[in-house]
């Protein structure tokens, strides 16, 4: 009998849409879903799910342990700010933590998943049953770039890079060659608002991966959500990395991004920008 598939779940619509395409290849489903940011909808997709507290990495590991899973996916957003404020770690997260050294994004996740691949569970790319969900390469919208704002796109697209070789963020906001904002804890959407506020009609939403990303898990995703942050602050271009992030419900976005002439586009696998 093939043993079940781990679903470690955080928040959004991703989950959802892995247990979905897990269950149509014909895999059985444990999740352990993160109480706050898991969709409870999620019970109604897998076969077993556990609810934990963010930090509870003992009772992860034993609920996938228990249910015979020898692979996992991590699937989904965790709130970053709960770090400091709603986390609950239990003897084996802190001891890890004691381990850490620096808490930046990728060194936490890769240890986790360390942790997983100790117990004999390999943890697998997020994206091996959905890789429709990646963003293609090219201008994605009927809206192209004006020279102006493709000048903007490669300004921001090297200095985005630099800061994730840094592992702060993923997410640069730019205008006329000047930066506005830059991400950290906060999150895409609130760099967004920050940025369009301090630069007003116009500003470029630049995203990337970060160059060192273990790209198993915490991949950047844009969707819906993101065009209405920049409609908010007028906003005018997103450009994200092809091939290395993800992007939901594309076709109700891209329309919603032309409706308000707003520029996607996805930049080359080879870290270039392609005019088209």
């Amino acid at each position: 009998m093939q043993s079940p598939l781990g679903l470690v779940a955080g928040g959004g619509q991703f989950p959802l849409l892995c247990a979905r395409a897990a269950r149509k290849q014909g895999h059985g489903i444990v999740a352990v879903a993160h109480k706050g940011e898991t969709d409870p909808l999620l019970s109604e997709e897998v076969d077993q799910i556990e609810w934990i507290y963010l930090g509870q990495l003992g009772k992860l590991i034993k609920t996938l342990k228990k249910a015979g899973a020898s692979e996992a996916i991590f699937a989904g957003s965790i709130t970053k700010t709960r770090i400091f404020k709603d986390v609950r770690p239990d003897l084996r997260a802190l001891d890890l933590w004691r381990r850490l050294g620096t808490r930046l994004d990728d060194r936490i996740l890769r240890s986790i998943a360390s942790e997983l691949e100790q117990e004999g569970i390999r943890v697998l790319p997020s994206t091996f049953l959905l890789k429709e969900l990646l963003v293609p390469p090219g201008v994605l919208t009927d809206c192209k770039p004006s020279k102006s704002q493709w000048d903007d796109i490669h300004f921001g697209w090297k200095l985005a890079r630099e800061i994730g070789c840094l592992d702060i963020g993923q997410c640069l906001v730019v205008k006329d060659r000047a930066v506005l904002a830059v991400e950290a804890i906060e999150g895409t959407d609130q760099t967004i608002q920050r940025g369009g506020r301090l630069g007003g009609t116009g500003a470029v939403v630049i995203k990337v991966c970060k160059p060192t990303q273990d790209t198993r898990f915490d991949l950047p995703s844009v969707g819906a959500e993101t065009i209405e942050q920049m409609i908010r602050v007028k906003a005018s271009v997103l450009a994200v990395e092809a091939d290395r992030t993800l992007f939901f419900d594309k076709d109700s976005t891209l329309h919603l991004a032309d409706r308000s002439s707003i520029t996607v586009v996805g930049i080359d696998g080879d870290h270039t920008v392609r005019h088209s």
